[in-house]
């Protein structure tokens, strides 16, 4: 089958500049106005290229586990790493670009943060979907100015711009950028619709770039050309550990992209993580993933959500799941694996398998596509709990709950097998019956979406990667 063809890098174009209307009055009208005041000029010389290198920042700034330390010499290293937020204004004044102020606040915060010490690496979210403060979207021209900035920062690790209107002009600048750049270790773009040539781009990328460990390219609308050219380059690219490909726009019954995903995880043996929900996956395509994990030694999450998988799928599953020693989370939510599926889950975790950790097999009740387990496969799950020691995390809400299995479940909690932040589920007692109700856990509960009060990223709500700790966003 042929390999596609990987694009050079030609520029899309960009809207005209806007005039530098009052740039002069608006300059030293904002270095009054910033905080403290600052000193002179920008540091920033006439060429963009020679911009202090710094990111583009979000609400949220947070430190991340595995990244560069930030060294500085002293107060004025310091100081240096600290003016991204000026640098950026003076840019857009430079460019005669209109200055983003959800971005410019952002890198207020940045700042600041940079100024308290941090010594780890932080990741920047730009989410374009934050319903906390208010938010003007990026788009590709911001982003244009936003990747004169970034460089090689040493503070930054992170970029998070989900939901934003980064189109394939946005996608250029975000791959060209991670060309050269050794600093970044994760990019999230969920949601930007980048299709089909933004996807080239990134794949053309990862031809180059070697230090990039997280990308997450879900919801971009990529194509059936983009998925395989990612399937390509990861054959040879050692720097990824976590791949999110999620919902691809994706056109006939053959499973194309799943036969060449699957050469891949034959061949590559440092990815860790991979997600491929809604990629049409049916029985033909798990079996293809599967033959491949008889052979991959590396990867420990495979999320294979909203697909067309049903129970006969379970049997290869199930098979491999015997062999497998490194696979430790699966996600086979809004499936169809029924009640026989279910059994041949449980006989494989209560005879076998003593590495898988975690499987969600719910479906939300109003949901048309469900995995529709009853109380015989449910209770075959939950007595597995009690034979494997290593079974730790089981999220079933929104299938068919009986009687035997709210007892089942509830046991689990009372006897310990199953920790409460553990499962979807809590047990309560109405006229000395037990009922199941739901709790806000999950493998990814707010993958999507940010919450209003509580923390964003604790284990029990995104347990799959605590469990398998890549990274902190994908």
């Amino acid at each position: 089958m042929a390999q596609p063809q990987l694009p050079a890098f030609a520029p899309p174009p960009l809207a005209p500049p806007r005039g530098p209307r009052g740039a002069g009055r608006a300059r030293s009208s904002w270095q009054r106005r910033r905080r403290g005041g600052w000193q002179g000029e920008s540091s920033m010389g006439s060429n963009p290229e020679d911009v202090a290198p710094g990111p583009a920042g979000s609400a949220n700034v947070t430190p991340t586990a595995d990244s560069s330390a930030l060294a500085p010499s002293g107060e004025e290293a310091l100081e240096a790493l600290a003016n991204l937020q000026e640098d950026y204004y003076n840019l857009c004044m430079e460019k005669h670009r209109k200055i983003n102020h959800f971005i410019l606040r952002i890198l207020q915060e940045v700042d600041e943060e940079i100024k308290k010490g941090v010594e780890k690496g932080i990741t920047v979210n730009i989410a374009g979907n934050n319903r906390l403060i208010p938010v003007e979207r990026v788009t590709g021209e911001d982003f244009w100015i936003l990747s004169k900035l970034l460089k090689n920062h040493p503070c930054i690790s992170g970029l998070d711009v989900r939901y934003n209107l980064l189109s394939d002009v946005g996608a250029y600048y975000a791959a060209k950028l991670l060309q050269k750049n050794t600093t970044l270790k994760y990019l999230r773009m969920t949601g930007n619709k980048i299709e089909n040539k933004g996807g080239m781009f990134f794949a053309t990328m990862l031809q180059i770039n070697s230090s990039l460990e997280k990308l997450d390219l879900g919801d971009c609308d990529l194509g059936m050309q983009s998925v395989i050219a990612f399937a390509t380059v990861l054959t040879q690219n050692q720097a990824i550990k976590g791949m999110n490909l999620n919902r691809p726009i994706l056109y006939g019954e053959q499973e194309e992209s799943t036969i060449h995903l699957s050469h891949m995880l034959k061949e590559n043996h440092f990815l860790v993580e991979l997600h491929l929900c809604k990629h049409d996956i049916k029985n033909s395509g798990l079996q293809q993933l599967c033959d491949a994990l008889y052979l991959n030694s590396s990867l420990r999450y495979l999320d294979v959500s909203c697909n067309k998988i049903t129970h006969d799928g379970m049997v290869y599953l199930a098979d491999v799941l015997k062999c497998n020693t490194t696979l430790e989370v699966i996600d086979l939510s809004f499936n169809r694996i029924e009640n026989a599926g279910a059994n041949y889950l449980s006989e494989t975790l209560t005879s076998h398998n003593r590495s898988l950790k975690a499987v969600i097999l719910f479906s939300y009740r109003l949901s048309v596509v469900s995995n529709n387990i009853e109380g015989e496969g449910l209770v075959a799950l939950s007595k597995s709990m009690k034979t494997n020691p290593t079974f730790s995390n089981i999220y079933i809400w929104g299938n068919k709950f009986d009687e035997a299995t709210c007892v089942a479940y509830s046991d689990l909690i009372k006897m310990s097998y199953l920790k409460p932040d553990n499962t979807d589920v809590e047990p309560f007692v109405v006229d000395g019956r037990v009922y199941l109700a739901e709790l806000s856990n999950g493998l990814k509960k707010h993958y999507y979406w940010t919450p209003t009060y509580g923390e964003a990223y604790g284990h029990s709500s995104n347990a799959g990667f605590a469990l398998v700790p890549v990274g902190q966003h994908l």
